[in-house]
Formats: structure tokens, C-alpha cells, sequence
């Protein structure tokens, strides 16, 4: 009966656990890109963009890309990887949380065999320890969240450049305070008092043409997305991010689904870096909006996944021309 509790409450931990994980991953599952970090940014891809105030923390690296990571970004992305939730160096089972529940049931199981118990007969006083683990797990998982959620009601507020009038103001306005610093090439757009963000590095001066071409780009890119429009895809996005975005509405042909979406507004928008490289510009650029994002049966035209109620949404997005040139979008990462 005691081991029964206990697994009776271990199961129930361990599925609120998922529960937890699943709801945190839901707001990335569909819309162009996914929710995935994908495209390149020259020799910047495997490098995060600095952080701003619409998107304050780092943006996740890039997952699917042509660009090639040489040995520097190599060593330093198995540097970063060395203490992440699966993996440290020295050790059988790596480190972080499931290294060392790994490595507490091989050390209870030996501890069974040595004093005759058999494999599992030393997990009885293992479970307990087991329940506590997950128990902080849970909560560190829900702080996480719950954090997030709190960052995500609040961050338009914070990110909004003095002179912005709300959700309908442009990009430009955003960027360049809608009056007397829009004639700076947004170099000084997103000052504000108490901002504690780095300031964006613009070595090519963008300007208020520039910040209306990356709000155009970013509905003209959504609405393409969601009537499977290649065309438009090919004419506003790179090769490279054309053979993403087909490939994924590709996959919801094969699933039967089309993924709808609609009324893309941008709440707030801010320059992470601008920079020229071989006689291509980029411009990285955080934008915060919103969307009504839902996965419709081709069929019958029942919403699967998805609401009618519009989405908040905060990626970094990159986007590259040659010069004098028009923009085209190159990369899409997740904050």
C-alpha cells in the first residue's frame, strides 16, 4: 500500500510535469516559423542578438539554418550546452536534473544488489527523495511560468518609446519616439528613462522608411503564411526561409489542416543591431504582436487548434538586403 501512494503521487506529479510543459510550449506550435529559431544572419547566426526592451531576455539560437558554425561558435555552444538540464561534463549520465535522477536510480539499484535487496529493492527509500525532487521541479516550472505570463501582460507598457500611441502606432513611431528623434536613423529610438537595455548598435543608419518596411514585412509575411502563398513568400523572405516555410505548409497538407492566420498588429517593436558584412545589410529587429493564429481542417473547415482571440507574440526577427536594395526577411528567432 505504501509503495502504491507513492506511486500514485509520483504519476500525478510527473503528470502535471508534462501538463506544464505542454501548456508552455503552446503558443509556439503553428504561425510562420513555428517557433523555432530559423533562418541566418550572415556571420552573426550562431551569435544572440542583443536584448532589448520589447524582448529584455536572449532569443533562443538558431535550430534550423544553412549557415555553417565555425570552431569558435562551435566551443561555445558546447560550452553553453555543459550545464543545461541534460548535460554535464565528467559524468555517465551528463548533470542538471535528469542526469541526476538517472544517476540516483543507478546508485539505489547497486545499493539493492550489494545488501541482497535485489535491483529495486533499494528504491523504497529513494521514492521519497524522488517525490521531493519533482516537487521543486513543479514549482520552479510554474514560478517560470507564471513569471512569463506576468512579462508578457506587462512588456507592451515597458517597450513602447515615449510618443508611441498604443497598439495602432507604427514601427517607426516605436523606434524613433514618433517626433524628434525620428530624423536620428532610430539610433537613439528606444531611449527612455529607466531603460536598462543595452542600446542597439546601427553601423548602416537605419531610418523611419526602413522601420514601415519591417512592420509591412511582418503582416505582409503572416498573411502569406496563412493562405499558402509562395509567391508572396518568395518575393519578401530569403531562398533559405522559403524552404522552411514550404516545407512546413507541405506538412499540414499531408495532415489534412491550413494553418489561418489573421489580424497581425504590432503592439511594440525596438532595434537589437544593424551592421553590413560583404556588401549585405542586416538589421535584427524585436517586435512584439499580436494575431489570431488557428489550425483549420481543410475538408471541413473546423478549427483544430487555435481561437478566434488574438495571440501575443515577441520575436526577433532579422532581415537583409543588398545594398540600396529592398528588405527581405532571413531569420526568425524566439525570445
Amino acid at each position: 500500500m505504501r509503495y502504491g501512494r507513492i506511486g500514485s503521487v509520483l504519476g500525478a506529479a510527473f503528470c502535471a510535469a508534462v501538463l506544464a510543459l505542454s501548456l508552455a510550449a503552446t503558443d509556439a506550435d503553428a504561425r510562420a516559423g513555428r517557433g523555432f529559431g530559423m533562418g541566418s544572419r550572415g556571420a552573426r547566426t550562431f551569435a544572440p542578438p542583443p536584448v532589448t526592451q520589447t524582448a529584455p531576455t536572449a532569443a533562443q539560437p538558431m535550430q534550423r539554418s544553412m549557415t555553417q558554425p565555425g570552431p569558435a561558435i562551435n566551443n561555445r555552444a558546447a560550452a553553453a550546452g555543459n550545464g543545461g538540464l541534460f548535460n554535464r561534463p565528467g559524468g555517465l549520465f551528463g548533470g542538471g536534473l535528469l542526469g541526476g535522477l538517472a544517476a540516483g536510480f543507478l546508485g539505489a539499484g547497486l545499493f539493492g544488489l550489494l545488501f541482497g535487496h535485489g535491483f529495486l529493492g533499494g528504491l523504497g527509500g529513494f521514492a521519497s527523495l524522488l517525490g521531493l525532487l519533482i516537487q521543486i521541479a513543479l514549482v520552479v516550472i510554474v514560478a517560470r511560468l507564471a513569471f512569463a505570463w506576468w512579462q508578457r501582460r506587462n512588456q507592451p507598457a515597458m517597450a513602447m518609446a515615449p510618443g508611441a500611441s498604443g497598439p495602432g502606432a507604427s514601427l517607426r513611431d516605436m523606434f524613433a519616439g514618433g517626433g524628434s528623434n525620428a530624423g536620428r536613423g532610430g539610433r537613439d529610438g528606444n531611449r527612455s528613462d529607466g531603460n536598462r537595455s543595452a542600446q542597439p548598435s546601427d553601423a548602416i543608419g537605419i531610418t523611419p522608411a526602413d522601420y514601415e518596411a519591417f512592420e509591412r514585412l511582418l503582416t505582409q509575411m503572416q498573411e502569406a503564411y496563412g493562405n499558402e502563398d509562395l509567391a508572396t513568400l518568395r518575393r519578401i523572405a530569403t531562398p533559405e526561409m522559403v524552404s522552411y516555410f514550404a516545407e512546413d505548409l507541405a506538412e499540414n497538407a499531408s495532415r489534412g489542416v491550413v494553418n489561418r492566420l489573421s489580424d497581425v498588429k504590432l503592439l511594440a517593436g525596438d532595434l537589437s543591431e544593424a551592421w553590413r558584412e560583404n556588401g549585405v545589410e542586416y538589421a535584427t529587429v524585436a517586435m512584439r504582436f499580436s494575431l489570431v493564429d488557428q489550425m483549420v481542417e481543410r475538408s471541413s473547415g473546423r478549427v483544430v487548434e487555435g481561437s478566434a482571440t488574438p495571440e501575443e507574440v515577441t520575436e526577433v526577427w532579422t532581415f537583409m538586403r543588398s545594398r540600396g536594395g529592398q528588405w527581405m526577411l532571413s531569420a526568425i528567432q524566439q525570445v
